[in-house]
């Protein structure tokens, strides 16, 4: 599936939905993907980007980000308390803020700083054991407290359970956004970013129907 034909089906599908063409941003997930196949998606003119890793977007993006105008980069897996201020240096966005130690340090540094990448607040709808993010029932004491701190979140994120309808935690998610006076929905992958449309996404995160297969590290 070619970049273009996706941007089509992501806007096909908000005209069906009575959406505002263009409201759904298009993340790019690069991970783990080789450099010519990012840089054959900037040459389309793509610049919204998504990483896992703080060390492998470093790695990745300095000098792209010399090369290419524009680049706004997501950060998208988990984020450890000792990489904050590299990770809020390099991302425009982090999607994945799950827990009150790191909400505290983001905090203070976006005073240190005066500023502060958009967060999302990863949501575990599917309350999997193995998976991080912030149980349903404790999100709203969750925004709470990161609110009570200045902290300032966009939205929510969530990665469905993969045996699992995923419309149901899309529709979900956005109810627990809309309860807490929340915009932001981070959600739907490769195989269900048009349900995430169709339930209001404001950020779908698609890598392999973009980039083909990410390559196997070791």
């Amino acid at each position: 599936m070619s970049l273009t034909e996706i941007k089509q089906r992501i806007e096909a599908e908000e005209k069906r939905v009575g959406r505002a063409v263009g409201s759904t941003k298009l993340i790019a997930v690069s991970k783990v993907q080789p450099l010519d196949r990012v840089t054959h998606v900037l040459d389309q003119g793509h610049r919204m980007f998504g990483e896992n890793r703080v060390q492998e977007a470093q790695g990745r993006w300095g000098s792209l980000l010399d090369r290419y105008d524009g680049i706004e980069l997501h950060l998208l897996g988990p984020l450890q308390s000792n990489k904050v201020r590299p990770a809020a240096e390099m991302f425009d966005a982090i999607h994945s803020l799950d827990r009150e130690k790191l909400a505290r340090k983001l905090a203070d540094l976006a005073q240190e700083r005066g500023q502060c990448p958009e967060l999302f607040v990863q949501v575990n709808t599917g309350e999997e054991p193995q998976k991080a993010g912030v149980l349903p029932e404790a999100v709203d004491a969750f925004i709470e407290l990161c609110r009570s701190i200045d902290l300032p979140i966009t939205g929510l994120m969530c990665i469905p359970p993969v045996d699992e309808e995923p419309s149901l935690h899309f529709a979900l998610l956005r109810k627990l956004a809309e309860r807490n006076g929340l915009t932001g929905l981070s959600m739907g992958m490769s195989g269900d970013f048009e349900r995430a449309v169709a339930l209001g996404a404001t950020h779908v995160r698609v890598g392999s129907a973009i980039f083909g297969e990410r390559e196997k590290t070791a």
